[in-house]
């Protein structure tokens, strides 16, 4: 059975912090102190954002990652399908039994509901920008915090 998934969550922490940095690189051991995470799992989002072009990195001592567009031009959306893809709820990985009433009709009768869903989720996830959460995230964070990549 698919288990949930932390990505999304993780993905945005780290594009927030990108956001927080201005144009500066952050590294991933510093994104992952603030993720509480181990590096290799933030590297693996970044790798996935990447591919997205939300974000730019570059190896070294000097590099880091950065935002590829600006905050106010990346939905959660745009975040949500770089690192999960695909829709939020999903029918059956294997086809149900067509010798059970319930497993004959349970995809027809199931599948309109998930592709209501899945587009509710989609519309409500294209609604808020990475500026919108930074935004929210401002006023609650501690002072000496504040515009810093990583505590």
């Amino acid at each position: 059975m698919p288990s949930s998934s932390s990505r999304f969550a993780v993905a945005v922490h780290v594009l927030a912090l990108l956001a927080g940095a201005g144009d500066g690189p952050v590294k991933s051991s510093s994104v992952a102190a603030s993720v509480n995470t181990n590096p290799v799992v933030i590297r693996r989002i970044l790798c996935a954002l990447g591919r997205a072009r939300l974000v730019t990195s570059q190896p070294g001592a000097a590099g880091g990652s950065r935002l590829a567009r600006r905050a106010d031009r990346i939905t959660l959306g745009d975040i949500y399908r770089a690192v999960e893809g695909g829709d939020t709820f999903l029918l059956h990985r294997r086809r149900p039994s067509r010798r059970c009433v319930v497993g004959a009709n349970i995809e027809e009768v199931l599948g309109g509901v998930l592709r209501e869903t899945n587009a509710a989720v989609e519309q409500a996830l294209a609604r808020t920008t990475l500026a919108d959460i930074v935004a929210r995230i401002q006023p609650c964070a501690p002072a000496r915090t504040r515009g810093r990549a990583a505590s």
